[in-house]
């Protein structure tokens, strides 16, 4: 009797020395995206974070535009679909408590052209085309400044403009261009800077058709949001887990190659 009551006790204290799971979520957590690549992505996300106890709903949006609104008004539970400068825009703009938890996947701009085979044959007093509205002129400035062809004020970040360019070696003409008429400057320019979505609808490809791409960990990668009151609740860390895994890195690379690339 001794023995069955020492081997009961032993079973009764053994879970409190297990490492203990995350408590995964009561219910499904619905994830708002837009359609394409990142309701594909979730889907598989949704895969892996299930073999782990975390039940994902995808909602997929036919207006991004919405999904932020949809999160605050706790009609989706966490997004995915839009960088981190969109979503400061939309926090300063509508006062949404909304925070990013972790980065998901960059949809790169790269340079495109019909004249060069690489950037050694860029020459001097090129003209060359980018996006005229603020966001795509300063991101295009930034991979610019990173291929080393001209350089701006640091002060300007992510809000760099033309007046803030200080070095341009190779004194590149620089025309500004709405996106949806990038594609048809090609004929014209040495190259242009043009946006994933843009190049989508042109059937271009960063990975198979671009001279050089954005960084993968560009300051423009897309993030997962959601409430600042859900921050730390325990299904966020398994969400991110599951989207960092290495079957969703691998079902990225297989399904898009570079272009849709990985932060992570």
């Amino acid at each position: 009797m001794k023995r069955l009551i020492v081997a009961a006790l032993a079973l009764a204290v053994l879970p409190a020395l297990l490492p203990e799971r995350p408590h995964a979520a009561s219910r499904p957590i619905r994830v708002g995206v837009s359609s394409g690549a990142q309701a594909e992505i979730m889907n598989e996300v949704r895969r892996v974070a299930a073999t782990e106890g975390l039940a994902l709903d995808v909602v997929v949006f036919d207006q991004p535009s919405r999904i932020d609104a949809a999160l605050v008004t706790k009609q989706i539970d966490v997004a995915s679909f839009e960088d981190e400068p969109a979503l400061e825009a939309q926090r300063k703009r509508h006062g949404y408590a909304l925070t990013s938890v972790a980065t998901t996947i960059t949809f790169p701009v790269a340079l495109y052209s019909r004249k060069l085979r690489n950037l050694a044959q860029l020459e001097r007093g090129a003209t060359i085309a980018i996006p005229d509205d603020p966001a795509g002129t300063a991101r295009a400035l930034i991979l610019l400044q990173n291929e080393t062809l001209l350089t701006f004020r640091d002060s300007a970040g992510l809000h760099a403009t033309l007046a803030d360019i200080t070095s341009n070696r190779l004194r590149l003409k620089i025309r500004q261009v709405p996106r949806a008429r990038l594609y048809d400057t090609l004929n014209s320019v040495a190259f242009a800077v043009i946006d994933s979505d843009t190049a989508a609808r042109s059937g271009l490809h960063p990975a198979r058709d671009g001279l050089s791409l954005e960084d993968a960990r560009s300051p423009y990668a897309n993030v997962l949001t959601v409430r600042d009151s859900a921050r730390q609740d325990a299904w966020v860390g398994q969400l991110v887990a599951a989207y960092h895994s290495n079957e969703v890195a691998h079902f990225i690379l297989t399904r898009y190659q570079d272009s849709v690339r990985r932060p992570w």
